[in-house]
């Protein structure tokens, strides 16, 4: 296997919602049939150990995300498609890299010093109550994943940027230290497109609980819709499309002319019901074909799992004797 041109993982804390599909699967799914490309793409089921203690949970969730990028078209003969525990190299890079990583970077990270706020905002006198090794290094987890497989690109939300910077950091620190043997990996993030709102008007994600399931049967779909949180203008009153979560959401499905029709009826005036209705319409045109395939693949497991399987070797060709070659650099190999 060749270098990673791009590297992409969604943690397995949950099902899967739009904000997800927006976000990570839809744009994996159109570089996973590049023949040009290196793609990989993985269930971060490590990651998920810092929020989620529920075995059960993870485990249902690396089945509905896996489930969720192969019924989207995800081309798993074309990419390195593999679970992220399924690669015993990455726990042994991040022990790596924790080893030189400067505790004052870590820090810095945006996760923890929010929680070390909300600590002090309770007036907790320790600062670090409830905080976890795993939330405070997350960061270093993150960088072992990208310079595993010395991936060029990593496309990130803007959320994500920091820790993106951070593994630069460390992959620079470590070939500084010992020899340069990491790549610098670029950050991409998609200016034109903006985290997607939940519910509530907050960005969409399972620690608000304000997502909508990318799955769910058809009328939850539009329940959930319908559910989305608006103001009490008038249906005839003119509604700004900018600060409107429905518009939002729509916009990350639409194409352009189909935006700006809809935010001309929304300066015009629309009803709120109307526009709630047309949403679902359209995401649940997009999603039908892509839900039947879905709800397939979830009753067998085991298919899904030997696809998963089937990279992780993939992926291992490349892991396996790069970690070699690092272990060599910092002197852990045969004495012989």
């Amino acid at each position: 296997m060749k270098n990673a041109d791009f590297l992409t993982g969604i943690t397995t804390s949950g099902t899967p919602h739009l904000g997800n599909y927006v976000g990570a699967i839809r744009p994996a799914v159109e570089s996973s049939k590049n023949k040009d490309l290196v793609s990989y793409y993985f269930l971060a089921d490590y990651h998920s150990l810092i929020k989620n203690f529920d075995p059960k949970l993870r485990k249902q969730s690396a089945l509905e995300i896996a489930a969720a990028w192969i019924a989207l078209g995800l081309d798993y003969d074309n990419c390195v498609f593999y679970r992220q525990s399924d690669i015993p190299e990455i726990p042994e890079l991040t022990w790596i890299l924790t080893s030189l990583t400067a505790k004052g970077l870590m820090n810095r990270a945006h996760a923890y010093k929010a929680s070390v706020g909300e600590n002090q905002e309770k007036g907790h006198n320790d600062p670090d109550k409830g905080i976890t090794m795993g939330l405070f290094s997350y960061p270093v987890l993150m960088a072992a994943d990208i310079l595993m497989f010395n991936a060029r690109k990593v496309p990130v939300g803007k959320d994500q940027v920091q820790h993106l910077e951070m593994t630069r950091d460390i992959a620079a620190r470590f070939n500084h230290i010992y020899k340069k043997l990491f790549i610098l990996p670029k950050v991409v993030v998609d200016e034109t497109s903006s985290v997607l709102s939940g519910l509530d008007g907050r960005k969409m994600s399972k620690s608000y609980n304000n997502y909508i399931p990318l799955f769910d049967t058809q009328k939850r779909l539009r329940k959930m819709i319908m559910k989305i949180k608006t103001n009490s203008l008038g249906p005839e009153e003119p509604k700004d499309p900018d600060t409107c979560t429905i518009f939002s959401i729509f916009k990350a499905f639409a194409t352009e002319s189909e935006t700006k029709n809809l935010e001309k009826r929304y300066r015009q005036g629309i009803a709120w019901g109307t526009a709630k209705q047309e949403l679902f319409e359209y995401i649940d045109e997009i999603l039908k074909e892509p839900r039947e395939k879905y709800e397939e693949l979830i009753k067998s497991p085991a298919d899904i799992d030997e696809i998963l399987k089937k990279g992780a070797v993939k992926a291992r060709e490349f892991s396996a004797p790069f970690l070699e070659e690092i272990r060599k650099s910092i002197g852990i190999a045969s004495l012989g």
